[in-house]
């Protein structure tokens, strides 16, 4: 004897809601946010620095909205902004440009604890010719 599966003809709406696409959706959208989360932090920490150690101190969170742009100097004096390695020349010409920004980013002075303090000095005076003021260095905490 067969049975049958069909619902009744009636003129209401089905009231079921499928939800598959929705949890497929989510899946994907969880999978994007996976992938692409390590590579937001990958500018930051594209060249080894050994940075000088201080105490602990505490900190205040950076408003989120603030953009930052690495500026690394290694032991040898060589200069980096972003990955991108520079001359002191070129280091001029490209803080002059994120000067002229409307919202100048906040400049993260990462220089390495035998950096020389003359080729600091010289950094420093760059920033301050091209009136960027909003200067975080990174240092790490000691164990």
């Amino acid at each position: 004897m067969a049975r049958n599966f069909r619902r009744p003809r009636s003129a209401q709406p089905i009231a079921e809601l499928n939800v598959t696409n929705l949890i497929d959706l989510g899946f994907m959208l969880l999978i994007i946010f996976m992938i692409a989360t390590p590579l937001i932090n990958q500018n930051e920490q594209s060249m080894q620095v050994n940075l000088p150690v201080v105490d602990k101190l505490p900190q205040a969170q950076p408003d989120p909205n603030q953009i930052f742009e690495n500026l690394t100097v290694k032991a040898d004096g060589s200069i980096s902004l972003g990955s991108r390695m520079l001359t002191l020349a070129q280091l001029s010409r490209e803080l002059a440009m994120l000067a002229a920004q409307p919202k100048p980013p906040v400049i993260r002075l990462r220089g390495e604890a035998t950096t020389p303090w003359q080729k600091m000095a010289q950094i420093w005076a760059e920033l301050e010719k091209n009136k960027l003021h909003s200067i975080s260095v990174d240092t790490q905490t000691s164990r």
